[in-house]
Formats: structure tokens, C-alpha cells, sequence
């Protein structure tokens, strides 16, 4: 769609005729990386450029004698509407000529930035922010290939690049892991449903596998959203996460009571079907996926990268949910060996307090929130 729209614009700019007031409001930001770094040419109409630098009349901005005499002025305009990050470290471009492109109406402006070839780029631009409906499209070249299109605005400023070697899926690791592992650390609502999973107890094993079944309940449903193939609206989800937290509070408590019908047995290490708590947790990551999917949306998804992207981010949400169940099965166990009758209490009131935080949820997300 990107690339339908780019193209449009090129046949709109090709229509526009000198008499036009105001040319097709679009600028083009072009990347071509190398070995050597990469260089760049911005194109940017000569009616834009007379507006901001109040130059009378626009057209004068096509003989190139008089468009040098104002290339220092426009070079530190644009520097001040351009960002580029390489590798995630601001860059500063080297500005180079100045062209007049009478034909297009338009000016264009080369630079270069000098260094190791990149694995990321990041560009932030609002080059003219007098017209409101401005866009930049941009073009990254890889070797001479088009590889990535973007288009910036208003609403959208920034683009993200990744390159197509080891070193650019490094660069979105090293972006999209701790995410996932911030995602999961300050979630409140999903670490209390895993807590909740938790508190029956098990082997290190089993807790390990209930997480796992979590996380690729969550890891389908995420893909399904990121790539736009299924995604609920979050006035269905949110609630939903709510519910399974009650729920997985109500079902300690029938496990605690049946342990205590059948003669104190250990429910949860005892062997037979009673223990759901995998099911639950494969089931209802189901749910929570399309939550974490809102997350992954609002920290831009590269295109190019949409695979290392999702697995990263899955990936850091595990490790964080592994760390949590580390330090919760440590401190369930050493409870239970040191105190047993404190441990049942804890299951007990543990498990209430899950409910009457999902239930507490639940109700702000569907009746205080404008939900369902």
C-alpha cells in the first residue's frame, strides 16, 4: 500500500504545472547504504523551501546561482528537521551539493555519513511543518537494490530500517528482547495471572512447562494481531485478561478444597487430570496475546524485520516469565518446607486476592472504561 501511494504521489507531482499554486505537498528522503556508510539526497519542493525561507517568488529558487546563495541557509533548516540514528547513535550528515530539478519544481540536497555500514537506521523528519498534510516519503537502497518505503507525516514522523545481514536481526534482538522483558516485568496484570499459576506449587519442571504453554498460547495470537490477520478490539480483550485472572484464583480454590477432602494431598504434584493449570494457561495466553499485541504495535513493527521482531519480543516476554517463576517457586517452596499449614493459608488467600484483583479489573474495564 505504501508503494501504491508512493507512486501516486509520483504522478501527482508529474501533473503539477508551473502555474500550480502550491505543488503536491511531498518531499523524498533517500538512503543508500554501502560498505562505507551510506549517502542520502533529500528532494524537496522549491515552494516549501521559498515559503520558510521567504523567498519571492518560488520560481527564482531554479536558477541554480540563486539557489546557492541560500544552500547554508536551507542545509541548517533541514539539519534542524532531520534526526537520523545509526546503530542507535544520532549521526550528523555531511551536506554536500546543492541541484536545481527545474522539471520537478523542486530542490535537491546530497549528504553523506561516513562510517561502518549500518544495521539500523532511524530517520525522524518533519521537514516542512507549516502544511499540515506534508508527507516524506522515504527510500532505503541496500547495494544498489530498494529494499524498504516509508512514508512520514504528522501523525507518523519516524521510520525504522533494519539491514538485511546478521548484524541488522542483532540490531532488532537488541531492541525487541528487553521489551518483551519490560513488557512482562511491569504488566501487572499478566504477572498476577502467572503468580496465580504459581501458587499451587510443583516441580521447577512443571512450572517451567505451564509458563511454556503460556507463552505459545500468547506467541500465536501476537502473530496473528502483528500481522493483521486477527485482531479483537481491546474492549473484548481487556476484560477478558481480567476474567482469566479470576479464574485461575477460582480454580486454586476447588484444588485447595479437593487436596484437603482427599487427606491433605499435594493437588498440584499429584498425578492425574485435576491439575488444569497447563490448559489454562495455554488457553488464556490465548487471550492475553491479542493484549500484548497492542504493546508490540505501539513500538513500530519494522517490515523488514517482522520476523526477528516477533521473535525477539516473545522471547524477552519468556525470559521475564521465567525470572518470575525463579523467584516465586523459590520463595512457595521454602515457605511450604518451612511452614506447610502457612503455605495452604498462602495458596488460600493468595488465590482471593487474584480474583478480587481480576474482578476489581474486570469491572473498571467494562463498566468505568467505556468497555463492552
Amino acid at each position: 500500500m505504501r508503494i501504491g501511494a508512493a507512486a501516486l504521489a509520483l504522478v501527482l507531482v508529474a501533473l503539477s504545472s508551473p502555474a500550480d499554486a502550491h505543488p503536491a505537498p511531498f518531499s523524498y528522503l533517500d538512503f543508500r547504504i554501502n560498505r562505507d556508510g551510506l549517502d542520502g539526497g533529500l528532494v524537496i519542493h522549491d515552494y516549501d523551501v521559498a515559503h520558510d525561507l521567504g523567498i519571492d517568488p518560488p520560481e527564482a529558487l531554479r536558477d541554480p546561482a540563486v539557489a546557492d546563495k541560500y544552500r547554508e541557509q536551507l542545509t541548517r533548516l533541514m539539519h534542524s528537521r532531520m534526526t537520523i540514528a545509526i546503530d542507535g547513535r544520532r549521526v550528523e550528515p555531511a551536506w554536500d551539493q546543492l541541484e536545481t530539478l527545474p522539471e520537478r519544481q523542486s530542490i535537491r540536497l546530497a549528504f553523506r555519513i561516513k562510517g561502518a555500514r549500518p544495521s539500523s537506521l532511524r530517520v525522524t523528519a518533519a521537514v516542512f511543518p507549516y502544511d499540515p498534510v506534508h508527507q516524506t516519503f522515504i527510500n532505503v537502497y541496500e547495494d544498489g537494490a530498494l529494499r524498504h518505503q516509508a512514508i512520514l507525516d504528522a501523525s507518523r514522523p519516524t521510520a525504522d530500517y533494519y539491514a538485511g545481514s546478521w548484524q541488522g536481526a542483532a540490531a532488532v534482538l537488541a531492541i525487541f528482547i528487553p521489551s518483551g522483558v519490560e513488557h512482562i516485568l511491569i504488566g501487572p496484570d499478566h504477572v498476577l495471572f502467572l503468580v496465580g499459576l504459581l501458587l499451587l506449587g510443583g516441580t521447577l519442571w512443571r512450572l517451567t512447562t505451564i509458563v511454556t504453554a503460556f507463552t505459545l498460547g500468547h506467541s500465536l495470537t501476537l502473530s496473528l494481531a502483528a500481522l493483521d490477520i486477527a485482531s479483537p478490539p481491546a474492549s473484548l480483550v481487556e476484560p477478558l485478561i481480567a476474567l482469566s485472572i479470576v479464574f485461575v484464583g477460582a480454580d486454586n480454590l476447588l484444588v485447595q478444597r479437593d487436596a484437603s477432602a482427599s487427606g491433605g494431598r499435594d493437588a498440584a504434584t499429584k498425578k492425574g487430570p485435576r491439575d488444569i493449570r497447563l490448559w489454562i494457561a495455554g488457553v488464556f495466553g490465548l487471550v492475553h496475546g491479542f493484549g500484548f499485541a497492542s504493546v508490540l504495535k505501539e513500538l513500530g513493527l519494522p517490515a523488514t524485520a517482522l520476523g526477528w521482531s516477533l521473535f525477539a519480543f516473545n522471547f524477552g516476554v519468556e525470559i521475564g516469565q521465567l525470572v518470575i517463576v525463579a523467584i516465586v517457586a523459590l520463595a512457595l517452596r521454602a515457605i511450604s518446607t518451612a511452614n506447610p499449614r502457612l503455605s495452604r493459608q498462602l495458596v488460600m488467600g493468595g488465590s482471593v486476592i487474584v480474583m478480587a484483583a481480576g474482578a476489581y479489573w474486570f469491572v473498571e474495564r467494562v463498566f468505568l472504561s467505556g468497555g463492552m
